[in-house]
């Protein structure tokens, strides 16, 4: 897919003349990312793929969400925005796209700590977030497209509302969260790391955030609380690390119901069946394993 030439030339009118030819960025699997160099500038264009608002993108919200984060330097700045179709234009940031092992090493696992604590106090914004609910939405989502949600959702549906009453969970209010760490979403530039891609951004639950970059980067039980000793500068308590814990299986409840909701209205060629199962099959091995019920101990203690 090339970028648009009528959305080029809206874009020319804001940011100066096009020049050269925009280029598609890979990695994406539901919106189209293109690099382009408009007025002398490097920017990034996003355009939305279809039906992104049933995954629980708020454009509005990932607009609003990049703009504060980039405040705290931690996000590239929002440059430019088009309506009708919705187009997002932001800094390009230069600098290689970290691994899951990038992540990981003692160092850049304390700057994303703290990256994640500016991010979660950095300010509010309208946009809202729960995973709780979501998973339920992508449900109802499926069925109204004539998907089938598998049955596999209400056993995980039954681990998410246990997780979901433990106290520990309802310390502090919402704050910003940005919801989708992927290791694809961390930028290494030469001045700290970045983070790109707020779509799923909104103000919601720390815990969500601490535990999606902690399954999604694979942390083993240290890393995970060095993890949290750089974001909370200090060491975490027992409750702190069970709700990071649970919140792991709640990331993978959300990434396997998108998965399964994308079936239903994605057109793209990618097996979103099997990336559905894989979350669901890592999700219940954890609820079913003697370490789940000692977290919700420890998680329902913080009262």
């Amino acid at each position: 897919m090339a970028l648009p030439a009528h959305i080029v030339e809206r874009l020319e009118a804001k940011l100066g003349p096009a020049e050269g030819e925009p280029t598609v960025l890979g990695g994406g699997i539901t919106n189209h990312n293109f690099r382009a160099r408009f007025g002398g500038r490097e920017v990034v264009v996003r355009l939305p793929g279809n039906d992104t608002e049933l995954l629980g993108s708020d454009r509005a919200g990932e607009r609003e969400a990049g703009e504060l984060a980039a405040t705290v330097g931690v996000a590239p700045a929002v440059i430019a925005t088009l309506e009708h179709p919705v187009v997002l234009v932001s800094e390009f940031v230069e600098g290689p796209t970290l691994d899951a092992d990038d992540l990981r090493e003692p160092a850049t696992l304390a700057e994303v700590g703290a990256t994640v604590r500016a991010i979660h106090g950095c300010g509010k914004i309208g946009a809202r977030f729960d995973a709780f609910r979501l998973v339920e939405d992508y449900a109802a989502a499926t069925r109204a497209r004539g998907g089938e949600v598998p049955d596999t959702y209400e056993r995980a549906h039954e681990v998410a509302a246990r997780i979901e009453a433990a106290p520990a969970l309802a310390v502090g209010g919402p704050v910003l969260c940005h919801n989708d760490f992927l290791p694809a979403n961390f930028i290494a530039s030469p001045d700290g790391i970045r983070i790109v891609d707020w779509e799923y951004a909104g103000m919601g639950n720390r815990w969500f955030d601490l535990g999606n970059f902690a399954v999604n980067n694979e942390l083993d039980p240290a890393e995970e609380e060095a993890f949290l000793i750089a974001y909370l500068g200090a060491a975490p308590s027992p409750a702190d690390l069970a709700a990071l814990r649970l919140m792991r299986l709640m990331s993978d409840f959300r990434e396997a119901m998108w998965g399964v909701v994308q079936t239903a209205i994605s057109d793209l060629e990618f097996d979103f069946a099997g990336y559905a199962a894989k979350h669901f099959d890592r999700l219940l091995a954890a609820a079913a394993s003697p370490g789940f019920e000692s977290l919700l101990e420890d998680a329902y203690a913080a009262r």
